[in-house]
């Protein structure tokens, strides 16, 4: 009988981002003149919450027309074949409809200028976890991407962070759209199996549907027919939350500093972990959020005993902060809360910094903290590839910001109440909200768009 030994040697592909866009409002309202309407000191915004500026949507766009535009820009940029796109992945909270999703529209807005089905076999779906669901959209894309390593996929984060005029949430609004293209061998970054994960079910911020009788509305004790319905309870749903802000900061930190403790364990590293990491990406609802709560962890790591107030402010702690997490944050100051898309354009911000300074990242690692309320936190590296410059220089993100159109207040309550009629900038180049159908009783509700 003989035996045979076999050496196998463990090969580890790479697969994460190859390219990535954006796309965001071209208007904005500074957060100074916000504070000043709303009798709030504005330094208590800017300096003490870093928000500069609040992006927008203008009357003729919303979450599909942003997630069509980035995707346009990824394929025109990258010369892309539409058929060799195995999957367009969408991660928002701000669906449009309650059965249709998101990617369904993308899809059909794409294929208006790439040519009618060119895009009949790719998969196309959305999902949904607060501002968690485009990470979650990636790595089931990326588990993708390593099974058929040979495929092209998109993963889209779109989002409308909303919040009622005079909430607390106001004014960490924002909106807009990253696209990326996901591929084995990527120019940009390469991301690990592990992820650390921790999920708790509550109530911190959340959509619901809500509900009132026919009697509040129509002042009757009859049910008439009212528009079509037929119950007396009529159902309907606000873009805005339902939140308590500071038990969603705490669930934030909760969940955040589990999932970094159990990513920890699963990729088996010993001493403060975030040193392995050149930048640390952190969703952002507004864009101190990272380093006001990141501070719980450093402090853990460190076995620190001083107050979290005392840490936050010490010079070492502010020096960690600007070498890791500032990067991240001069994006999001100028933009406002993506929901799902921030994390990204965290990471966006922080490469185009790197840029601009001729950084040297190349095989560098940058930490992801992601979260999402409901609640969810996932933690995972990526490490910077050698071609990534190459992708990066075209983004443009921080002349796109400086280019951004300032409204007044008049306008922006116009748009907010959707009181306005007519764009404030004339759209060119882009996809647009057409028009909604209200006649058809077959199509009633159906949303209508087109390139212009």
């Amino acid at each position: 009988m003989y035996k045979f030994a076999i050496n196998q040697k463990k090969i580890t592909m790479k697969v994460g981002i190859d390219s990535i866009t954006f796309d965001i409002p071209k208007i904005h309202l500074p957060i100074k003149t916000l504070a000043e309407n709303r009798n709030i000191e504005p330094d208590k915004l800017i300096k003490g919450l870093g928000l500069h500026k609040m992006s927008f949507p203008d009357v003729h766009q919303d979450v599909v027309t942003f997630g069509a535009n980035a995707v346009y820009k990824l394929i025109q940029q990258e010369n892309l074949n539409p058929q060799d796109i195995a999957r367009i992945y969408v991660g928002s909270e701000s669906g449009v409809d309650s059965s249709k999703p998101i990617a369904t529209y993308i899809s059909a807005l794409l294929e208006q200028q790439l040519g009618e089905g060119t895009l009949r076999n790719c998969d196309t779906l959305d999902m949904t976890f607060a501002c968690i669901g485009a990470v979650d959209a990636l790595q089931t894309t990326l588990d993708f991407i390593r099974l058929n390593p040979t495929k092209k996929a998109i993963v889209v984060a779109t989002d409308n962070a909303k919040y009622d005029l005079n909430s607390s949430g106001e004014y960490t609004q924002g909106a807009g759209a990253i696209a990326m293209l996901i591929t084995a061998n990527p120019r940009v970054l390469a991301f690990s199996q592990e992820v650390g994960i921790s999920a708790q079910g509550v109530f911190d911020f959340f959509k619901p549907r809500r509900y009132v009788s026919k009697n509040e509305i129509l002042n009757t004790n009859d049910n008439p027919e009212w528009f079509g319905i037929l119950e007396n309870e009529i159902t309907f749903y606000k873009e805005q939350p339902v939140f308590d802000g500071h038990y969603s900061n705490q669930c934030y930190i909760n969940r955040t500093s589990e999932a970094y403790q159990h990513y920890k364990e699963i990729s088996k590293q010993n001493g403060p972990l975030y040193q392995n990491w050149e930048n640390i990406l952190m969703h952002l609802p507004y864009c101190f959020q990272a380093r006001r709560t990141f501070v719980e962890i450093y402090a853990k790591e460190n076995q620190l005993t001083d107050e979290i107030k005392v840490i936050a402010k010490s010079q070492e702690y502010l020096d960690f902060v600007n070498q890791t997490i500032f990067p991240s944050e001069i994006a999001s100051g100028q933009v406002g809360n993506m929901y799902t898309g921030s994390i990204f354009l965290g990471l966006i911000s922080t490469l185009c910094f790197h840029l601009q300074n001729d950084s040297n990242l190349e095989h560098k690692k940058f930490g992801f903290i992601a979260y999402g309320s409901g609640s969810k936190s996932k933690v995972f590296e990526a490490e910077i590839q050698p071609n990534w410059k190459s992708v990066i220089e075209k983004v443009n993100l921080f002349e796109t910001l400086d280019n951004s159109t300032e409204i007044d207040f008049g306008t922006y309550i116009a748009l907010h109440k959707k009181e306005r009629k007519h764009a404030v900038l004339e759209p060119k180049n882009e996809f647009v909200l057409d028009f909604i159908e209200k006649e058809n009783p077959v199509l009633v509700g159906a949303r209508y768009y087109k390139f212009v």
